[in-house]
This record gives C-alpha cells, sequence and structure tokens, in this order.
C-alpha cells in the first residue's frame, strides 16, 4: 500500500526517536487498542529486518470477557506482519484495593520479565500526546509537585530494562486516521466511555478546556517544562549528597547540620531517594508523609527507619519490615544482601533481632546504632546465632550490601 505524506511524517518521527543505533531487538507491548495497534504496524516500516526484529506482547489482565478475543486478533495481527507474538496472562486480581493501578504494575512487571526472557532490552508503549495531557491533568488535580507534572518520561527504566514511549508527540486522531489509511481495526475498551475512572472524566473535560486554549500539545509543554526542572534538580541533590552522604553499612548517613541547610525540594528528594535505596523499593515514599519525614526527621517510612545521631541522620532497614524475611546462604538477604564464610546446610539468613543484638558483646564498636543492627543479616543455625558481620567483625563472614555509595549516587539521577 503507497504511503501519504502524512504516514511518511509519523513514520520518520517515530523512526527519529530511536535514534541512529537501535537495539537489534525491540519489544512492543499492543493491547488491541488504536493506540498500540498503530504503534506495532509502525514500527515495521520503521525499521528493516536486518537492523531491528520485534516481538510484541498482550497483556490479558482477565477483567474483561472480551479480553481474551481482543489478544486472538492482535496476535493474528503479528502474525500477517511477521512478528513473534505472546499473550501474558495476570490472575493476581483479588477484588480489593485500586484495580487500576494493581493491573497497571502488573502489565509492566510481566512485559518486563517476558523482555528479559527474550533477551529483549527496549519495550516500546503506545502512549500519546493525548495520554499526556490527561496525566498532567490528573497530577494537577492532586495537588502534585515537579516530578507529578513532569507526567510520562520517553524512556523509563523498568526492571533491567527500558520502557520507549515514542508516540507522546502524536494525538490519537492522528493515529486512528492512519489506521483507517491502512484498513486496519483495532478494539475499543467500553472501560473508555466510563465516568466512574478519573482518566475517562479527564478526558471528557479536554473538550471543554480546549476552548480555553488549554490544549493536548499546551499541557504535554508543560510536561516538558517540568521535566527540566525537574532534571535540574536531580543534579542539584546529586551534588548535594556527593558532599554530606555516606553509606555505612547498608545504612545512608547525612551529615546534620549540611542537611538541614539544603532547600526544601532538594532535602526531601535526597531523603526520599535515601529511604528508597535502603528499603529497596520502587517508589519513593508519598509526598505527605516524606514532608513530614524531612521535618521531623524521625520514625518509619517505606519500610525504614529515620534516625538522629549526634551529628547525622541514619537512614536504616526497619526491623519490622524484615524480621520474617529468611534466605539460604546462596540467595540475597532482603534481595539486597549477599554473606559469605563458612556455611553449612544448616544455616540460614535471617535478621539479628534484639535477641540476636544481645549475644554479640561488642556490638558497639561498630559505631552503628542498636535500632539499625537488629535489622542487619545474621547467620543462625536455628534458635542459634552463629554470626552478625555488621554488629561483630570477625574476619570469617562478610555482608555486603548490594550497590554502594555509587550506586546510591547513580539512583539520585535515574529514579
Amino acid at each position: 500500500m503507497l504511503l501519504s505524506s502524512a504516514d511518511r511524517t509519523l513514520i520518520g518521527a517515530l523512526r527519529a526517536v530511536f535514534g541512529a543505533n537501535p537495539p537489534a531487538r525491540i519489544g512492543v507491548a499492543v493491547s488491541g487498542g488504536g493506540d498500540s495497534v498503530a504503534l506495532l504496524h509502525l514500527l515495521t516500516r520503521c525499521f528493516d529486518d536486518r537492523e531491528v526484529t520485534l516481538f510484541a506482547a498482550t497483556v490479558n489482565h482477565g477483567l474483561r470477557p472480551e479480553a481474551a478475543q481482543e489478544a486472538e486478533d492482535v496476535a493474528r495481527l503479528a502474525q500477517q506482519l511477521g512478528i513473534s507474538h505472546q499473550i501474558l496472562h495476570w490472575h493476581g486480581w483479588g477484588g480489593r484495593g485500586n484495580m487500576q493501578d494493581r493491573a497497571r504494575r502488573a502489565r509492566y512487571e510481566l512485559l518486563a520479565d517476558w523482555a528479559k526472557n527474550n533477551e529483549i532490552s527496549m519495550v516500546a508503549t503506545g502512549h500519546t500526546i493525548d495520554d499526556q495531557a490527561e496525566t498532567v491533568l490528573m497530577r494537577l488535580a492532586r495537588a502534585s509537585g515537579v516530578d507529578g507534572l513532569s507526567a510520562m518520561a520517553e524512556r523509563t527504566p523498568l526492571s533491567g530494562i527500558t520502557l520507549i514511549r515514542p508516540m507522546l508527540k502524536q494525538s490519537r486522531a492522528d493515529l486512528r486516521d492512519y489506521l483507517r489509511r491502512q484498513g486496519l481495526c483495532w478494539a475499543e475498551d467500553p472501560g473508555n466511555e466510563d465516568l466512574a475512572y478519573d482518566r475517562i472524566r479527564v478526558r471528557k473535560a479536554l473538550g471543554v478546556l480546549h476552548s480555553l486554549g488549554l490544549t493536548a500539545p499546551k499541557l504535554a509543554q508543560v510536561a516538558a517544562n517540568m521535566q527540566s526542572a525537574r532534571d535540574a534538580l536531580k543534579q542539584q541533590t546529586y551534588s548535594a549528597a556527593l558532599q554530606i552522604a555516606a553509606i555505612d553499612g547498608g545504612d545512608v548517613v547525612f551529615a546534620l547540620p549540611e542537611f538541614r541547610s539544603l532547600p526544601d525540594e532538594v532535602a526531601r528528594r535526597l531523603l526520599g531517594q535515601a529511604i528508597r535505596w535502603v528499603g529497596g523499593g520502587d517508589y519513593l515514599p508519598r509526598r505527605v508523609p516524606l514532608q513530614a519525614a524531612v521535618a521531623d526527621l524521625s520514625g518509619t517510612l517505606g519500610g525504614c527507619r529515620i534516625l538522629q545521631q549526634k551529628d547525622a541522620i541514619r537512614i536504616a532497614r526497619e526491623y519490622e519490615a524484615v524480621k520474617s524475611f529468611q534466605a539460604a546462604p546462596d540467595q540475597a538477604w532482603d534481595g539486597l544482601w549477599r554473606l559469605a564464610g563458612p556455611f553449612t546446610p544448616e544455616h540460614e539468613i535471617r535478621a539479628l533481632g534484639a535477641a540476636g543484638l544481645a549475644q554479640c558483646r561488642n556490638w558497639r564498636v561498630s559505631g552503628r546504632p542498636r535500632a539499625s543492627l537488629i535489622a542487619t543479616p545474621a547467620i543462625w543455625r536455628g534458635d542459634d546465632l552463629i554470626a552478625a558481620p555488621l554488629a561483630e567483625e570477625t574476619g570469617i563472614w562478610r555482608a555486603e550490601r548490594v550497590g554502594g555509595r555509587k550506586d546510591f549516587l547513580a539512583s539520585l539521577l535515574s529514579h
């Protein structure tokens, strides 16, 4: 089929997003809706087979009876295009909590696992400029700060892969026009008309706001402006960390006087990232409790303890968050710690706890507070404490936290 000038413009804009050296294998998340179907079809015209091999995946959340058929329709389209396709199933919805948020997280987890299993380093999604505008409005309604109003980035690290949104400058209308020109069909989710969802109400409101000049491109420009501001704040936070942050036994420690002198936004970012890093979480704590933590510099948040020492603030793991964790000698405890020493099959790794610390006569020599040490990994044989490397150094047993100061500093720029 001949390409129109509009088709060539779309293809050129999409190809430019991937740069001069795209990955050899690119995954495409295809729900069956118009945006993702257009993305898949356009990508087949952006690259030749010698340059890039495309793979497609559809997540069936099992929440709508039509979803199975829509996934099969995508599979047929992928076969027609000569693209490998896989349907990923989610069975995790128990009827409680925020369904949309749970489904979104599950979708990304499934896509990341699928990509890594297929040696795919980049997965493309069909988010458009309209999605970006809706996200800005939704976050504005929540009184979000710079990060929230930055909305969706073009590229986002996700569990060891890169999530790319190459159509953030394209509109839904233009993509549907493309589909019609190509004679392609797509599915319409009935949820797109359900006003019970915030995003759908915002979508309807955009039609009214358009007459006031508040258009999708202008809201997307707001997101771009906020992304520039966010990047500048990240750099300032990184520079502050270089001066005042240290890593001690897996804890992040800040010089207290210098921390108190930081601008509020930088202090909030620095403390939030320390909590995320120490706790091994995927997300920063929510803004309101984090602001309260910056003001008090005490308490618990995100599975961590905020401890004030003489001239320092220490962010340590919270014992309650890890007290039930167990790991075999060859496993990472808490997903973050590797221990080495003369293990036997009877040994296991558990939190030191108060009972374990009571058996460490010289723990004060470590200089680490009790609240921090009880949440550190120790080697046990049943109820017998064998070693607590972070409380008492023996030279025989070692505990190493995955990633050190360099990893923490890098996280300030990447999250």
